[in-house]
């Protein structure tokens, strides 16, 4: 049995009846990350002593058989931008280059109540930000299907440590795609759920009313259990939904014949590459073949959605990236003159070029004279954007779509181009900016063997909807 090959059902059923012991399924994993990530760079920590005191826990629990919690023993990555208690958390930035949290986020507190086993933290770009997690201070993540291409961003390393077997299940944040568009890059699923489902307390923040926390993993149902396991009302984020959170196993079950599910023409236009067209056409008449309506929609104000995420994004970056002056936490910048000099030089030296460029960009949108032409017009952009799906959501049931107009670029493509690399998200942003839930899965491959992904967005906390859809076609397929 290759112990790192298993899904969490199939995990956790194993540690259940004593096939494997949970101590034994961790090591197995970090012998695979010390043999294959190398070559990947999906970690930027393990957390061996971590790992091993929860595998012991649930090995002494199997033992005396008594029952099991939902992810007992099962091995998941966590992205670099959410707070991990004792373990180093960097955001994939120089400038949090050491920091060591005193608690835990959300999220991974309620993966660990739950029996899971965490390995480490997984590589991104440098504070969520990017396409491509060329944008990491400390290194490139390299696509497992492809060493040569990216894995796309910014949560690369959940994506590719997935697609690698070097976790079973990974969390990842999604401003503007981050979860999906990488998980369409490397072949598994990605999750993003409505705003507000899950807890972002504990999530470094890049864009508040944007960032969402969700899964990505091998399978929809996978993801499914994660989502169960992490959604639901925190007294620690007042914006987390006070609003029960459904048994989505159950719900992937139902039947999918009747559901209407609506294509959008804004999104198979001018840029779509034709292996990706042809793969989500073929997976929208496989959806015909289950049984359900497919409806032509229309989302007429898509073409403003990436100058309107790329100012309100920015402004709420500008606004929460001000903490780091190097006075209270971080880097602190050596041999300066006077207190605006610390400022200038630690964040200078700290942060990155994207994460500069994106500040600058937030903090002219923002300035005197130019707020209400440019951060407010976007909000007033969002407001429209969001009314197209409600409107289109009056008809359908659920919306299908390509995630990535192309499948994965090479390294060092784009990276000269951040115009071409903003593009990158064209397909995904718009759930961000209506906090729709969104899913991509993966349908098909182009000639060179690269994955494509096809994305479910769903009305809000309506995520056993998409994820029923995504099951369905899984199974078919």
């Amino acid at each position: 049995m290759d112990l790192t090959a298993l899904t969490i059902d199939a995990a956790r059923t194993a540690i259940a009846e004593r096939k494997i012991t949970a101590g034994a399924l961790a090591e197995a994993f970090f012998a695979k990350i010390e043999k294959d990530d190398p070559r990947i760079g999906a970690y930027l920590v393990v957390s061996k002593e971590r790992a091993s005191s929860k595998a012991a826990e649930i090995d002494k629990l199997a033992e005396s058989g008594e029952k099991l919690p939902p992810l007992a023993g099962v091995p998941v990555g966590i992205k670099d931008v959410l707070i991990t208690r004792g373990v180093r958390t960097t955001a994939g930035s120089k400038i949090l280059g050491n920091y060591v949290p005193p608690y835990d986020c959300t999220a991974v507190r309620r993966l660990e109540e739950a029996g899971a086993v965490v390995l480490g933290k997984l590589n991104c770009d440098e504070f969520a930000m990017g396409s491509s997690n060329e944008n990491s201070a400390w290194k490139p993540v390299h696509n497992p299907c492809d060493l040569s291409r990216v894995p796309g961003g910014s949560s690369g390393g959940s994506a590719a440590a997935v697609a690698a077997d070097l976790a079973v299940a990974a969390l990842g944040s999604d401003t503007g795609g981050s979860i999906r568009q990488p998980a369409s890059f490397c072949g598994v699923v990605g999750l993003k759920p409505t705003y507000g489902r899950v807890s972002r307390y504990g999530l470094i923040a890049f864009a508040s009313s944007l960032d969402h926390v969700g899964p990505l993993t091998k399978t929809v149902k996978d993801a499914a259990l994660v989502l169960h396991t992490i959604a639901g009302r925190d007294p620690m984020d007042s914006t987390s939904a006070d609003l029960t959170v459904p048994d989505y196993l159950s719900e992937i079950e139902k039947p999918v014949k009747s559901l209407r599910i609506g294509v959008a023409k804004e999104y198979f236009g001018e840029g779509l590459e034709p292996d990706t067209r042809r793969a989500v056409e073929s997976a929208i008449q496989r959806f015909a073949s289950l049984g359900c309506e497919v409806i032509d929609v229309s989302l007429p104000h898509t073409k403003y959605a990436i100058p309107a995420y790329y100012l309100v994004a920015t402004a709420e970056a500008s606004s929460n990236l001000a903490r780091f002056d190097g006075v209270r936490y971080g880097y602190r910048a050596p041999n300066v003159r006077s207190l605006s000099d610390m400022y200038r030089r630690t964040r200078n030296q700290g942060f990155g070029g994207e994460v500069k460029r994106r500040i600058m960009l937030g903090t002219y949108a923002l300035s005197a004279g130019y707020y209400d032409a440019y951060y407010l017009k976007a909000q007033r952009v969002r407001t429209l954007l969001t009314r197209d799906f409600e409107a289109a959501f009056a008809k359908v049931d659920a919306i299908v779509a390509p995630t990535t107009p192309t499948p994965a670029f090479k390294l060092g493509e784009k990276v000269d181009d951040p115009l071409a690399m903003y593009l990158a998200d064209i397909y995904t942003v718009t759930a961000n900016l209506a906090g729709i839930p969104g899913i991509s899965i993966p349908v098909g491959k182009t000639r060179e063997a690269l994955p494509i992904g096809m994305q479910i967005f769903g009305k809000h906390f309506e995520e056993g909807t998409i994820l029923r859809l995504g099951h369905a076609y899984e199974r078919a397929a």
